[in-house]
């Protein structure tokens, strides 16, 4: 069985793409003495590991909470732009699966 980190990303906690940057910041980093970029090329980034939450390359699985509520503030061409950043396990460098809740 695949025993893959964990991480929640919810949805109540953002409405608009600064908010989701500050979101992706509080779960997939920590220690950091500065911010992450603001922009989906940093998220790919994030994703990859090695900001403080999990190493990196390594596998993860992200539980999204509320994510038809991002749908809705953030725009189906965004979100369908993050899902596909997420998943695309091919050209990104990282591995990771997706629960929308």
């Amino acid at each position: 069985m695949d025993m893959r980190e964990v991480f929640t990303i919810d949805g109540r906690r953002f409405s608009n793409m600064a908010g989701f940057y500050d979101e992706v910041e509080r779960v997939f980093t920590f220690g950091l003495d500065w911010k992450i970029g603001r922009n989906l090329n940093a998220f790919n980034d994030i994703l990859r590991g090695g900001f403080g939450r999990h190493e990196y390359g390594q596998p993860i699985h992200i539980q999204w909470l509320a994510f038809e509520k991002g749908v809705r503030n953030l725009g189906k061409e965004t979100m369908d732009t993050i899902v596909e950043i997420i998943l695309d396990t091919d050209h990104s460098g990282h591995d990771c699966t997706l629960e929308r809740l």
